[in-house]
């Protein structure tokens, strides 16, 4: 485990029962089968990959909005896997999230202040001129004015809509926050904008960040370390230079042929994925990407791979030395 670690999970799943039809058999889908990571303060986890993989089922087990099937989850050293009332409310309190769409997140009827100070109104028991006045710093934290404080939602752009909601998500002091795609809905000139400043806002506070999107050149300006997902299971874990500059497992070498970059020495040989994603109800036997690999064997296609250790980083490949980086 890291010094200052915030968050760990170990083998970390979630199971849903699936029905199709009155008399049907019930299936069970593995949203996320075996994630285990741990992150420390002021660093930043980035969860990459297609949709589908996982990733937003991460986030709702971290934040705890649902329960997780199998494995354990520790915030700050404290054990929230099955989390009692009391528990539940410790992990809001220190874990918040970002969410992608910072106009559907944000009530509408309500103003900016309100909106700021509703989760000390909820979790603590300030007076409401404190309240106020840590609105009105979050505010110019952020990059908001002071006239901001008393209008709606709908009179901002989506960039300081977003601002907002990292505010709020900041209010009570977390010690992680999750953020499930943030600038995605963003212009790209704003998406910088919003990068930097949640870098800023992590230097000040220390905050650990669990940041979760399908844009790694996103990823590349913001992480310190990645974790590839491939329906529900991590293929490839490790330093953010380790994945970017020698990517072992031909999913992430695909991901980042697919990456668009101006400088040419960025770019990377295309990787041929044929096929479609398979269904999560009915994975492939053996490794789940093997029906797309262009180097797979028939070991790729009877035994699944379990993540180890190789050339600094955690890879579940059978075939991760043979494959051209």
């Amino acid at each position: 485990m890291k010094a200052n670690t915030i968050v760990e999970a170990e083998s970390l799943a979630r199971y849903y029962p699936v029905r199709r039809g009155f008399f049907a058999r019930s299936r069970t889908l593995r949203a996320l089968d075996g994630v285990s990571f741990s992150l420390a303060a002021g660093e930043t986890l980035a969860v990459v990959g297609e949709s589908g993989c996982g990733k937003s089922t991460l986030a709702r087990q971290i934040t705890l909005i649902e329960a997780p099937t199998a494995g354990v989850l520790k915030i700050n050293g404290r054990d929230v896997t099955r989390a009692s009332r009391e528990e539940a409310r410790f992990v809001r309190r220190n874990v918040q999230m970002v969410f992608q769409d910072p106009f559907g997140s944000l009530n509408p009827r309500k103003k900016i202040g309100s909106i700021l100070e509703e989760p000390l109104v909820i979790n603590t028991s300030r007076p409401r001129t404190e309240r106020r006045e840590m609105a009105r710093d979050m505010m110019a934290r952020v990059g908001l004015r002071p006239e901001h404080y008393s209008r709606y939602p709908h009179m901002f752009s989506g960039g300081q809509r977003q601002r907002i909601a990292i505010a709020r998500s900041l209010m009570l002091n977390p010690s992680v926050v999750v953020a499930d795609e943030p600038v995605s809905a963003l212009d790209v000139s704003i998406q910088a904008q919003v990068l930097n400043l949640l870098m800023d806002l992590q230097a000040a506070f220390q905050l650990a960040y669990i940041f979760i999107s399908h844009d790694l050149s996103v990823v590349r300006h913001i992480a310190d370390e990645v974790m590839v997902m491939y329906l529900g299971r991590p293929v490839e874990q490790g330093a953010k230079k380790r994945i970017f500059d020698s990517p072992r497992h031909p999913y992430t070498q695909a991901l980042l042929a697919a990456t668009p970059h101006v400088d040419p020495a960025l770019r990377r040989v295309r990787v041929p994925l044929a096929g479609e994603l398979p269904s999560p109800l009915n994975p492939p036997t053996g490794c789940a990407f093997n029906s797309r690999c262009p180097y797979a064997t028939d070991q790729c296609r009877q035994v699944r791979p379990e993540l180890r250790k190789l050339d600094g980083r955690y890879v579940a490949c059978h075939r991760a030395e043979n494959i051209p980086v």
